[in-house]
């Protein structure tokens, strides 16, 4: 009922208990979800995570945090990787100012060399930004991204940005931030995106939504994150289950 649009079931922390949190999200109603990798361990653990799970699907890219190790030998292998059945978006790719492991154009550069990839295999793309939205918004907008769709992920700004990213034909997805109670930005976001463009998720383990704020996240708490998005709007629950799943089935052409 549930599709958890952005989780890392591929992630250290979940190494020791995947068919329990699998069982657990099953039990919240998270019934499909897209595990995210973002360097070669992690984007092989997607793939065979989505393998072994009907209800998983894989996000395969390259992080802005590792673009400085981007080599032509990870290209090749992202593109025979990007064909696999499963695979449904390229991602997490970006832009990402608050750790700045390498410079600007380092990020640049890497960040539009795989947009290229996502137009030439008819991919949407799954959008990492963290203190450079302007920057994003002009990379996106440069390289026409209307012309293959994605997702603004864990999206954080306000509504003027969000305007500005549903221009570009984006969808939005929110995590368990919108539960934070000084996260006014979001909630305001949360109450005035067209549905139609709305997605949710975890980015478990990160972004725990209360009440388990503080505590490893998992692909089951994007049940809380439908739950409050449902509240702000005055909508039920169902309904913004039943859409916002629809709108990851329609993005990542998922026939069900």
């Amino acid at each position: 009922m549930i599709f958890d649009s952005h989780t890392h079931l591929n992630a250290e922390q979940f190494s020791q208990d995947v068919p329990e949190t699998i069982q657990r999200a099953e039990k919240l109603g998270v019934t499909e979800m897209a595990v995210v990798g973002f360097d070669t361990p992690t984007i092989q653990k997607s793939l065979d995570l989505s393998t072994e799970y009907s209800q998983i699907y894989s996000i395969i890219g390259w992080h802005p945090t590792e673009a400085g190790n981007y080599s032509a030998e990870i290209e090749r292998d992202l593109e025979q990787q990007l064909v696999q059945k499963k695979v449904v978006a390229l991602g997490e790719i970006g832009l990402d100012y608050y750790w700045m492991e390498d410079p600007k154009e380092t990020q640049e550069k890497i960040f539009r060399r795989q947009l290229s990839i996502a137009r030439e295999h008819h991919l949407p793309v799954s959008i990492h930004n963290r203190e450079a939205m302007e920057d994003t918004y002009r990379i996106l907008k440069s390289e026409k991204i209307q012309n293959i769709g994605g997702i603004m992920h864990s999206f954080n700004g306000d509504v003027e940005w969000m305007k500005r990213f549903l221009d570009l034909g984006m969808y939005l997805s929110l995590s368990g931030v919108v539960t934070f109670k000084k996260a006014v930005e979001v909630h305001e976001v949360a109450k005035t995106v067209p549905l139609e463009r709305l997605l949710v998720e975890t980015d478990a383990p990160y972004l725990s939504p209360v009440p388990y704020r503080g505590k490893r996240n998992e692909p089951g708490f994007t049940r809380y994150v439908v739950e409050e998005i449902a509240k702000i709007r005055s909508a039920s629950f169902e309904e913004i289950a039943l859409c916002t799943t629809a709108n990851a089935h329609q993005l990542f052409r998922i026939e069900k």
